[in-house]
């Protein structure tokens, strides 16, 4: 796999390609608020008794909402405890400074399109605060180490969770499945990277100011960070800044893609989305935008998205083969399309139709083995009385097309 660094009025576009196909995309777009993953010192304004939340003052222009399931205290005994056994109005009062995360990324839009409620407009935000590596994830509110779902076998899961335990004085480690078959010392590095980091935020947190502490990962951080489980050929930059970029989080969380890192030289190279041009991706990106994608055998997807949930349909068109047969292939162009586009919320998928439950099951296993390196959190709720497979996904940033909004090419 390839990974594709590029610009574009200003913001860093980064896109993952296999045998020139696109794989992944990642945007920090122009009208970006607030990043996923940003940290701030924020002050709580007012109580809502209804919502059980504190609207909270991010930086002066941001408002975000913590609900009190996000809440973390910390007790005498320095043990963290997450809210939701009393109100939140028992714990906050308007006026204090919490340290907060960003769950999500925000987008300032125009609200007579969106037509947003107040609780809409804020950004969603957590105490219970992760940073994020390349094979652990570190939440140092959090009392145990955990590992990921994803890996699977129960003698597997436990040589991981000795490896989590050997890492001394740290607890709040999630493995990721990147990490699964890596020695401990690399893991004890890594850990002791992120710990040294929410060292450096925890010491910024102040009661006299309140705004931005650490910036949310950029759209490189994100897709090397979600890539550590693919193998990785090159990385191509054309600017140097970007270039310093890559080669700083490498440094860091992957010295084994330092190597990997290479300059390319093109005709207009300083041109936005040049490189793009040049590896002849814009095409493919701008079919993301259409609700019809064909499959390589004759048949085809119509994926429409609704204000509640997306909905897919799965047709033969040409397609002579068993329905079983389609339906898998549509699996593997879904989970592509869904990282791509940036699903989130329900998913609902009419595949075409079977009988046998010996079929059903190898749809709902292809359906898995599609989704597991999905780097956002993918559920399967399995299949319908009418058939339809049932799937929620937990994206971090806005889908693509609202991170496309406002930007001519």
């Amino acid at each position: 796999m390839d990974i594709l660094i590029e610009e574009f009025k200003g913001k860093v576009w980064a896109a993952a390609i296999r045998n020139g196909r696109l794989e992944g995309l990642e945007v920090d777009p122009p009208q970006e608020a607030v990043r996923w993953g940003a940290v701030y010192n924020a002050k709580i304004t007012r109580i809502d008794k209804s919502l059980d939340a504190a609207f909270l003052d991010l930086d002066g222009q941001n408002v975000g909402i913590l609900y009190n399931r996000d809440v973390i205290t910390t007790d005498k005994k320095g043990e963290h405890k997450k809210g939701g056994d009393d109100a939140i109005g028992k714990i906050l009062k308007a006026g204090n400074m919490v340290l907060i995360q960003a769950k999500s990324a925000y987008l300032n839009v125009d609200d007579d399109m969106f037509r947003q409620s107040e609780e809409d407009k804020t950004i969603q935000t957590s105490m219970n605060i992760s940073i994020p590596g390349r094979y652990l994830i570190y939440t140092p509110k959090s009392q145990n180490n955990q590992i990921s779902r994803r890996i699977q076998g129960k003698e597997r899961r436990k040589k991981m969770e000795k490896m989590l335990n050997q890492v001394q004085g740290m607890s709040g480690l999630i493995l990721r499945s990147a990490g699964a078959d890596l020695q401990t010392d690399i893991l004890m590095r890594e850990a002791k990277i992120l710990k040294d980091a929410w060292d450096v935020i925890s010491k910024s947190y102040n009661d006299n100011y309140h705004g931005l502490l650490v910036q949310g990962p950029n759209s490189i951080q994100r897709i090397l960070s979600d890539l550590a489980i693919e193998s990785i050929d090159s990385i191509k930059i054309v600017t140097m800044q970007h270039y310093t970029q890559a080669e700083d989080w490498c440094n860091i969380f992957a010295p084994d893609l330092v190597t990997k890192i290479r300059p390319v030289e093109i005709d207009d190279g300083s041109e936005d989305l040049a490189l793009f041009e040049h590896e002849d991706l814009m095409g493919q990106i701008e079919s993301l935008f259409y609700n019809y994608v064909l499959l390589p055998s004759g048949g085809n997807l119509i994926i429409q998205s609704t204000a509640a949930l997306t909905a897919v349909d799965v047709n033969k068109g040409g397609d002579k083969r068993s329905h079983l047969a389609v339906n898998i292939e549509a699996v593997k162009e879904l989970a592509r399309q869904m990282r791509l586009r940036n699903c989130g919320g329900i998913i609902v998928v009419d595949f075409l139709k079977m009988t046998s439950k010996k079929d059903k099951d190898s749809l709902l296993q292809a359906l898995e083995d599609a989704t597991y390196t999905d780097p956002c959190t993918v559920q399967l709720h399995g299949l319908t009385k009418l058939g339809l497979a049932e799937i929620t996904r937990k994206r971090r940033t806005p889908p693509l097309a609202e991170r496309f909004e406002g930007i001519e090419f």
